[in-house]
């Protein structure tokens, strides 16, 4: 019988084997034909050979005119790297045709076939290729473990082991459209005034190097003291268009070494996690944000079947926080010797009483992952509003850095000449 097995695997495998080398043997070839009423079409199709596509479009009453293989990138394969977003999306592809009856296989096949991103459509297609040999949806996935990380494939193998994985596709297509809002609010509340404070230092570095030097000139022939103000501005244009080279040469090394700094050390890391937390409007959106999605990502995992341990450690690295990932697996540790899960989210010290009060009601009544959810609607709503609070708060203040900025070196410049003009006058 072991015997048998083992050459059903080893058969297995090089089916896979075969698959896979037939798979990298396949090109695809852009056609051109007739149908039967004589209208032109089009397409693309992957197989072997050009003679092989002119077949398969007789047989489907195509007349063909042109097949050409498809031009291959210059420098290998093309296309974006595969973003969350992707996911997110692929995750509800597969929910709806699998809840319509659509086989798997012929689920991946459909979705890689809409792909426009080479390297996703032929992440599909390998995955598709896997699970034709035999393998588990969620052991075809753990080929790609930075798209599908841990908890997705935590998820995926609960749902197959219960036989709902049509479900827990669709709970997990949920899960990431939520998260992917609240990554949004976080992206929209940062990049609005990262934008306008770089468009502000872009033009104070265009006036010091380029504008100012033309005063500078017209300066030289008042023959009188300039302002203190007016010298100091002539000063850092003078660095400026000297230095200009020694001052992008040590923004671009201070850049490359905060991020060598902060992937190399954990005490760095916990450093700058605290001191943004602390951070006065930001810091209290990416807090809620963090527990929001702490809330979620736990309430989805149980709901799924996923023991608790076994959820909090997927949980850990969903946050979005380097001190709320360590405190989430501070809380596992807990966990895991008996104490509740409430106990282990109040030694924290990071959660608010409400959300240790909810979890402690939820455990007592065995509806956990209800109070979870509601913990996370409620902090999604909060970050909803902060992030509107603040880009109201920000307008004006933004301004008034951009007034004092641009402006006092405007004022700076004419100071001179109403200086002239007062005394001509």
């Amino acid at each position: 019988m072991a015997t048998t097995t083992a050459t059903a695997k080893a058969g297995v495998k090089a089916n896979v084997g075969k698959s896979r080398a037939s798979l990298s043997q396949m090109d695809t070839y852009i056609w051109v034909g007739l149908d039967k009423r004589g209208q032109r079409m089009k397409g693309e199709m992957t197989t072997k050979s050009a003679s092989l596509v002119k077949a398969e479009l007789r047989r489907q009453g195509i007349n063909p005119q042109s097949v050409k293989a498809k031009p291959k990138p210059l420098f290998g394969k093309t296309g974006k790297s595969v973003k969350s977003r992707d996911i997110s999306v692929f995750s509800r592809q597969l929910a709806t045709m699998m809840a319509a009856g659509v086989p798997m296989v012929q689920g991946f096949e459909i979705v890689a076939g809409g792909q426009n991103n080479p390297r996703f459509k032929d992440m599909l297609v390998d995955i598709k290729t896997e699970i034709e040999g035999g393998s588990a949806l969620n052991e075809s996935l753990g080929k790609y473990p930075v798209q599908f990380d841990e908890l997705y494939r935590n998820l995926v193998k609960a749902g197959e082991s219960a036989g709902v994985l049509d479900t827990i596709l669709d709970t997990i297509a949920n899960y990431q459209e939520n998260i992917e809002a609240i990554k949004g609010k976080i992206k929209k509340a940062m990049f609005y005034p990262a934008m306008v404070l770089s468009v502000a230092v872009l033009v104070s570095c265009i006036l010091l190097i380029f504008v100012i030097p033309q005063f500078e000139s017209v300066f030289k022939g008042f023959g009188a003291d300039l302002p203190a103000f007016t010298l100091m501005l002539v000063g850092m244009s003078r660095f400026m268009v000297s230095y200009w080279w020694l001052l992008l040469l040590w923004l671009v090394g201070s850049i490359f070494a905060f991020i060598t700094v902060y992937k190399r050390s954990t005490k760095f890391q916990h450093f700058i996690g605290r001191a943004v937390l602390k951070l006065p409007v930001i810091g209290e959106i990416l807090r809620q944000s963090a527990m929001a999605r702490f809330a979620r990502t736990l309430g989805v995992t149980f709901k799924a079947g996923v023991p608790l341990v076994e959820a909090l450690d997927s949980v850990a690295g969903a946050t979005g926080s380097v001190v709320y990932n360590e405190a989430v697996k501070q809380i596992r540790e807990d966990v895991s010797v008996g104490h509740q899960l409430q106990l282990a989210i109040r030694q924290t010290n990071l959660f608010p009483n409400m959300v240790v009060q909810m979890v402690a009601i939820g455990e007592e009544s065995g509806a956990l992952d209800t109070m979870l959810f509601k913990i996370a609607e409620f902090y999604e709503q909060e970050v909803n509003n902060a992030v509107d609070a603040l880009a109201s708060l920000l307008e004006p203040f933004i301004m008034i850095i951009i007034g004092v900025i641009v402006g006092g070196m405007v004022i700076g410049m004419y100071l001179p000449i109403f200086k002239l003009g007062a005394v001509v006058g």
